[in-house]
């Protein structure tokens, strides 16, 4: 019995550490400043691309970026919350494409237009970017081309750190990579978005912490927005369906 118990002990120490881990929060509201300060730049990691991507029907060439780190001999990839390492085959990949939507975990984007030799930068401000999506059905009826970004743009809990641990949240941009624009405001969880193609609207919904306790629970307040695609100026109408 007692044997077993050295067995347990451990087992429920982990347990517990890990149940706490998961526990910290996402938002620290101390200092305020700091939130938005400039995050820790990793010096063993160097920036790599992915090969560009073409979107059907657009003008530009996409090419993702990211960070590549070589830690102790073995190649990894910026995943966010930690290095993942892979077999060399991999190793340099940044990003996955399918139907219009690239995912991963993306540094930046640089655009490119077909026929043109020069490069433009999507931000210069450090974000971890996790899909990108091409609103291809509505691009017609809206006259413009539009992207829809979901990622993280803040240290919002002050490890250093921009990763998946922080606020998501959600911006627009048109097919070139230009008006990059935030569309939720700060501080504010990204819960999911959707797009309406019979009146060109992109819905989401965002939920904000009242009780500041830095975590998001059915305590919070949810928010209801959409953004009418067919104005230039990507105005934000917040509405209430529950009332």
């Amino acid at each position: 019995m007692k044997k077993l118990s050295i067995y347990i002990f451990p087992i429920l120490i982990l347990l517990v550490s890990c149940k706490e881990e998961s526990k910290k929060p996402k938002v620290i509201y101390e200092d305020a400043k700091a939130v938005v300060a400039p995050v820790k730049k990793d010096s063993t990691q160097i920036k790599i691309a992915d090969l560009p991507i073409h979107m059907e029907g657009t003008p530009f060439l996409i090419h993702p970026m990211g960070e590549y780190s070589m830690t102790d001999g073995i190649s990894k990839v910026n995943s966010g919350s930690a290095s993942s390492s892979y077999d060399k085959e991999e190793s340099f990949k940044v990003s996955n494409y399918n139907e219009y939507e690239i995912t991963g975990y993306i540094s930046n984007f640089k655009f490119q237009k077909i026929g043109s030799d020069s490069l433009h930068l999507l931000t210069e401000k450090p974000v971890l970017i996790e899909t990108v999506t091409y609103l291809k059905t509505v691009s017609d009826k809206a006259k413009q081309q539009v992207l829809v970004y979901t990622l993280a743009d803040m240290d919002t809990n002050k490890d250093g750190k921009i990763n998946s641990n922080d606020i998501k949240t959600i911006y627009l941009s048109d097919i070139s990579g230009s008006r990059f624009t935030k569309i939720a405001a700060d501080f504010q969880e990204l819960i999911d978005w959707n797009l309406i193609e019979s009146n060109s609207r992109l819905y989401f919904r965002t939920i904000e912490d009242i009780n500041k306790n830095g975590g998001f629970d059915k305590t919070d307040k949810v928010h209801y927005h959409f953004v009418n695609l067919q104005n230039k100026d990507w105005k934000v109408e917040e509405y209430s369906p529950i009332d």
